[in-house]
């Protein structure tokens, strides 16, 4: 008789997100992931697999329902600089306040903590999502320069890498405690070096 579950996968999975994105991979046990979920350990692993498999499912899905919908908003705004600001300023509130302060980035905390450094999957995940980001920065960029906004001679490949940089940075230094208001400063003056010379004196 086949076994029948008697949980929602989804939903458990939802959770060990919120586990593996507060705490990382490294400092999480599975011990851990059971009493948070409530689920046995045969019954993760029968429906996840072991740990790695759990943190790469929960990592994807982190990608899919947190990054992936900021990305698409961001490459479809055609405002230009204001969008990307626009992006910025919503990082540092969901960073800096609300129901997941000062827990970062889950992929952003791969990166630093090397959660997966030696496994393939985990670095084609950060990866793809570093390759979405940049597209979004590069597409309002684009806009940007479409409605003048930019100095000349700009690198828009160069100033989309840097900006994505910047993101990784604000999701790492909201983590170690940064105020808004610093990491809005910063912000601030990463868009302007952008912008036209008679615009910034």
């Amino acid at each position: 008789m086949p076994d029948v579950k008697h949980f929602d996968p989804d939903a458990v999975l939802d959770q060990v997100v919120r586990l593996f994105w507060r705490r990382g991979a490294a400092s999480t046990g599975i011990a851990e992931v059971v009493a948070e979920t409530g689920i046995s350990r045969s019954s993760l692993y029968a429906t996840f697999g072991g740990k790695r498999d759990l943190y790469l499912a929960a990592l994807r899905g982190y990608v899919e329902r947190h990054s992936r919908p900021v990305f698409d908003r961001l490459a479809a705004d055609e405002r230009g600089l204001p969008a990307i600001a626009g992006f910025f300023g919503g990082l540092i509130a969901a960073r800096c306040t609300g129901e997941h302060a000062r827990w970062g980035c889950m992929v952003s905390n791969a990166h630093a903590s090397l959660d997966g450094a030696e496994d393939d999957d985990v670095k084609q995940v950060l990866d793809a999502h570093h390759d979405g980001l940049c597209t979004a920065m590069r597409a309002a960029l684009r806009a940007a320069g479409r409605r003048g906004q930019l100095r000349p001679g700009l690198a828009l490949e160069g100033a989309a890498q840097t900006l994505a940089l910047l993101a990784y940075g604000v999701n790492l230094r909201s983590r170690a405690g940064a105020s808004p208001a610093a990491l809005t400063a910063a912000v601030e003056a990463a868009l302007a070096s952008l912008t036209p010379d008679e615009e910034n004196r």
